[in-house]
């Protein structure tokens, strides 16, 4: 039996060198048979080996080793202390410090979050003590058994999930949280047969409790200006069906709303679908420059606030996909920490800030960070991938393949099955219960009883001297402006 298996990989190898020697398409494997199979060989080990041997804790990208395993011991209710001392490199340029008070909150007291009410102006006002919620990930990007797991796992904690711009499916609805009903580009699941929005298809979204809101994605931080694509291995018939296009195809969107050319149109499209749904309506959109929400926010004064979205989810350039072009994702939109303060502070500018409510999102995964959006200025935070380390993502970046070894990002049944939605769904729980419980850690630390009572005076960062200057300073508070201009 072992020789016989002997002279079959040696009749293997010597076919295989052969091949080599006289095939024309790899150099190194015609130069070097059979040998230069093993370069080839350490190229596709190395992203896991530089992972989990040589990366060190803090160094990996876009996640690293530290915000993983605290993502990995919240979901699994698991201890977070810590001993030693920090690892952090204090005196980073960019690094950022809380400022505590000498005069805490007592640690007896329970992190509290007030309601907020999110339309006003809708026929169906939506409030919520939220905080932390579900980002876009649609049926599709991601399976079926991950989409039940959150939507569980949101009702467990209170947040609500956003559908991504697949389409509101049976999934979405099986777990009973509160849902945001997201409007991509291609406009899957609210489209007529040739492409327009259907009022119909929208009433019929509406028309389910659960969904609480309608978003519009303009675009995606990790590809602005380009639109959501699904490779065809992802599109299985179910999907195709539930998405009105052919299976086993590549699902492109276009790069955005044909309907959608200025200032106004956008404005028409929200009252559009608010009108017609009666929830609140607004718009995700990750920045390039601010030129166009100053013509927007004067559009909404003229036109009066009634008229304005009733939240901007702002995506930073960092934020994360299932699959786009690296130009896109390496080099294209502002990253939170420049666009977030802005857009605040714009707000600020024209009397907006009140109306419209902001929901940050790109790389809000722990406490510390969730905190630093609120101390700028957001009402909320959303997060994909801070859900998807819950459901036990290990960031082997081979989303776009279909081969995703957790089941989160497949449909592939046999890789599926290892993703339980009971049991991840209560890891979501766990999540956002651990994760609120830290941050209301640091607001006591700061002085605060509640998250949105942190401002900009209660962060610091670390200037290019190595000491560290207030954000208010870097960011002062603007007076709104009464001039003319604005009205």
């Amino acid at each position: 039996m072992l020789s016989t298996i002997v002279f079959v990989l040696f009749v293997s190898m010597v076919l295989i060198a052969i091949y080599d020697v006289f095939q024309t398409k790899h150099s190194i494997t015609r130069n070097y048979p059979l040998i230069g199979h093993i370069r080839f060989i350490a190229e596709s080990l190395g992203p896991y080996l530089r992972a989990f041997f040589y990366a060190r804790d803090r160094e990996e990208k876009p996640f690293n080793r530290t915000e993983r395993s605290w993502i990995y011991r919240a979901s699994k209710n698991a201890s977070a202390v810590v001993s030693f001392g920090t690892t952090r490199n204090l005196n980073e340029k960019g690094s950022m410090y809380f400022v505590s008070s000498p005069f805490p909150v007592q640690e007896i007291d329970a992190i509290k979050t007030k309601p907020i009410t999110i339309g006003p102006h809708a026929r169906n006002p939506y409030t919520t003590t939220s905080l932390i919620n579900i980002s876009g990930m649609s049926y599709g990007s991601i399976s079926k058994n991950a989409v039940i797991a959150l939507a569980k796992g949101a009702k467990l904690s209170g947040c609500w999930m956003n559908t991504g711009e697949g389409g509101l499916t049976e999934y979405h609805l099986a777990g009973g949280c509160d849902l945001v009903a997201q409007i991509g580009t291609a406009k899957y699941g609210y489209r007529t047969l040739d492409g327009k929005l259907s009022d119909e298809c929208l009433r019929k979204a509406a028309s389910y409790p659960q969904v609480k809101m309608f978003e519009i994605k303009l675009s995606q931080g990790a590809k602005p200006g380009r639109g959501g694509l699904l490779p065809a291995k992802k599109v299985t018939a179910e999907i195709a069906a539930i998405r009105g296009i052919a299976p086993h195809e590549d699902s492109i969107s276009p790069n955005r709303f044909p309907e959608i050319n200025s200032a106004e149109d956008l404005l028409d499209m929200i009252n559009h679908v608010r009108e017609v749904t009666g929830k609140p309506t607004g718009f995700k959109v990750v920045l390039g420059n601010y030129d166009w929400l100053h013509v927007l926010f004067k559009l909404i004064n003229k036109r009066g606030v009634e008229s304005a979205p009733d939240f901007i989810t702002l995506d930073g350039k960092e934020g994360g996909t299932g699959a786009a072009p690296i130009s896109l994702t390496d080099y294209m939109g502002l990253p939170l920490a420049e666009s977030l303060p802005a857009l605040v502070d714009l707000l600020n500018q024209y009397s907006l800030r009140e109306r419209i409510k902001v929901i940050a999102s790109g790389k809000l995964v722990t406490p510390s960070m969730v905190c630093w959006a609120l101390c700028v200025g957001a009402d909320f935070v959303n997060s994909a991938r801070g859900f998807l380390f819950a459901l036990g993502c290990i960031q082997a970046m081979r989303c776009h393949t279909n081969n995703c070894p957790t089941g989160i990002t497949t449909h592939n049944a046999f890789l599926m099955r290892g993703l339980d939605p009971t049991d991840k769904s209560v890891r979501v729980g766990h999540y956002v219960k651990n994760l609120e419980q830290e941050v209301g850690e640091i607001c006591h630390s700061c002085g605060v009883h509640e998250p949105r009572e942190l401002t900009r005076a209660h962060l610091r960062m670390v200037s290019a001297f190595g000491t560290s200057v207030a954000f208010s300073e870097l960011y002062p508070d603007v007076i709104p402006d009464k001039s003319p201009s604005t009205s």
